[in-house]
């Protein structure tokens, strides 16, 4: 099946004219995500059906690639690449209110990353997946003791080291984009297969993957001198550290396992997973700078 990577409608494998004629029909009624979509990543000139379907079959193509490179080459250039989204741009420097928003929206996306690893465990038998996620869980919220804390606590910690309340992390709302970030991805965790939903959810911790500079990427997830510089609390440097050590590994293994396992009868369903999932997650990340400025304006 082909995806349209905004909405998540379908269309038979291989349809890019469908696809194609969706996307002109919601450009037509000046659907702003639909547009913006085709925007960056197609072309901002208006074209015909038949040329679009055509970029659009370009788009997707693999070029000799297997899908870990495919992935990691469209993630770097929709995230980190010379253009950068607004979100890695603000981590070059030490900013306490976004690191606030930060601490507030992703415990909202780590909760929601809990249930998509256990729907993968649901919906598969093979062991190295199911260790992989069951490995996932704990290290997201469970943790193993108090010397190796979850990434979850360590998150609220940081929030709780830059003024703000635990009671308050945890009992928050999310922002909208956040809101609507969580149902895509819950959505493709309840009603997709386990291998779109693993392409879904781990693709995103490339954000931080340190190696990426291979694959073309222009910046950092954050400014490293963070780490060692003097403004930054203990706390946010751990759990800094811990994100930005932990995420080579685990993103490239996913994406290993991912490739094991694809075929090209469900090829491109998990192109089009990983891309609904990219596109919420840019979303979500804006969530995160909006909820910074909010803070500083209180402030």
């Amino acid at each position: 099946m082909v995806d349209c990577a905004v909405c998540g409608t379908r269309f038979s494998r291989g349809n890019y004219g469908e696809l194609a004629t969706h996307f002109l029909t919601s450009a037509g009624k000046s659907d702003a995500p639909h547009v913006s979509w085709l925007n960056r990543n197609i072309t901002r000139t208006r074209i015909d059906q038949e040329m679009l379907s055509g970029m659009l079959s370009e788009y997707y193509s693999m070029n000799g690639k297997g899908i870990k490179d495919w992935i990691i080459k469209n993630f770097v250039d929709h995230f980190r690449g010379p253009n950068p989204h607004p979100f890695i741009l603000a981590m070059q420097s030490y900013d306490e209110n976004v690191l606030r928003g930060y601490a507030i929206e992703h415990h909202h996306f780590l909760k929601q990353w809990i249930k998509s690893c256990s729907y993968v465990i649901a919906k598969t038998d093979f062991d190295d997946v199911q260790d992989y996620e069951l490995e996932n869980i704990m290290t997201e919220l469970h943790g193993y003791g108090k010397d190796e804390p979850s990434h979850h606590e360590l998150l609220i910690e940081m929030g709780e080291s830059l003024g703000l309340d635990r009671k308050s992390i945890l009992q928050s709302t999310p922002l909208p984009a956040t809101l609507r970030a969580v149902h895509t991805w819950n959505r493709i965790a309840s009603e997709r297969t386990w291998i779109e939903t693993m392409a879904a959810m781990h693709s995103l911790e490339l954000v931080a993957n340190r190696d990426l500079g291979r694959y073309g990427a222009k910046y950092p997830y954050f400014n490293p001198e963070i780490l060692s510089g003097g403004k930054a609390t203990a706390e946010v440097r751990a759990f800094l550290k811990e994100g930005y050590e932990a995420d080579v590994s685990h993103s490239y293994v996913a994406l290993d396992i991912i490739e094991k396992y694809c075929t090209p009868e469900n090829l491109e369903d998990v192109q089009g997973s990983y891309l609904l999932s990219a596109n919420a997650f840019s979303d979500y990340l804006e969530a995160r700078l909006e909820r910074g400025e909010m803070i500083e304006n209180k402030q």
